[in-house]
């Protein structure tokens, strides 16, 4: 059975364990059993979600400038006032870095649920990339699409689209799974707005920013939209890019792209970043250019 706990009630129930066994070895002799490992099997597969940031508040005994010090961290989530115990960081923040971590490691090694992608239609091609390990040591392979990806996207895809949308994992599965039910109909809402028709998305697993190239290639779109996982970090691990451009071709430079990055619900909302790459992709069609050229 799974279990979703944030991050913050992961480290506070493992820090009550800690406290519990602190206060039984006070009583019981040194070679006290409640310091063993627990013999028995879990229960629960904890799944663990970075759902929310803890209220900031410094943990600096006494710091020099109170004010200051709120200030600073009001002003980011980074890990600032966590303090020390001696040479080395508190426990509990120790286990918040963790456990951060190891949602980050998941997000890499996820995968998209099926049932996202038929909930909106999408058909499924892969690249190169053959595994994670070789996808993270081999960014070329995930920038090319497989012979029977190619074939399935000729087959399946209506050619020379006004605006083609694709869908990736990319660095983070986790990503496309938190957001995409929220910015695909945003997006979709705000193409029809804007009086744009749509070509026919689909999802590519272990892909990269340049595989918008050989898909430009093929499908020959006006503009072209990737929504795709980005590295996931300490501070999120479910952030999704949209990358854009005017008619994406082999040998497109990163300067003619471009991106709305930091979408998540921390971050841009996605509904409004839907909203608002509709409107970009208008620009980009009447200005018939994209990244650095185009005028937002």
């Amino acid at each position: 059975m799974n279990l979703n706990v944030s991050v913050e009630q992961l480290v506070d129930r493992v820090m009550a364990e800690l406290n519990k066994r602190i206060s039984s070895t006070a009583v019981d002799s040194p070679a006290s059993p409640a310091l063993a490992a627990d013999p028995s099997p879990p229960k629960e597969d904890i799944v663990i979600e970075d759902i929310g940031f803890e209220t900031p508040s410094s943990k600096v005994p006494f710091p020099k400038w109170e004010e200051g010090m709120q200030e600073l961290l009001a002003s980011t989530p980074a890990r600032i006032g966590v303090w020390r115990a001696g040479t080395r960081p508190l426990t509990k923040e120790m286990l918040k870095f963790r456990c951060d971590h190891a949602a980050a490691v998941d997000s890499i090694y996820g995968e998209v649920s099926p049932l996202l992608l038929d909930e909106f239609g999408m058909f499924t091609v892969e690249t190169r990339y053959e595994n994670i390990e070789n996808y993270l040591k081999r960014p070329d392979m995930g920038r090319i699409i497989t012979e029977d990806g190619m074939r399935a996207i000729q087959l399946n895809c209506k050619a020379k689209p006004q605006v083609q949308i694709v869908v990736s994992d990319g660095l983070s599965a986790n990503a496309v799974d938190a957001n995409l039910r929220d910015v695909y109909p945003s997006l979709l809402d705000s193409l029809s707005a804007n009086g744009l028709t749509v070509g026919t998305t689909f999802f590519v697993r272990g892909g990269r920013v340049a595989v918008m190239d050989p898909i430009g290639e093929l499908l020959q779109p006006e503009v072209l939209v990737l929504l795709i996982g980005e590295r996931p970090g300490l501070l999120s691990s479910k952030s999704l890019s949209a990358y854009m451009c005017y008619r994406p071709r082999k040998g497109t430079v990163e300067s003619e792209r471009t991106v709305i990055s930091n979408i998540h619900q921390r971050g841009t909302p996605p509904v409004e970043a839907g909203a608002h790459i509709g409107s970009i992709l208008k620009k980009m069609l009447e200005q018939k250019t994209s990244g650095v050229n185009l005028d937002i």
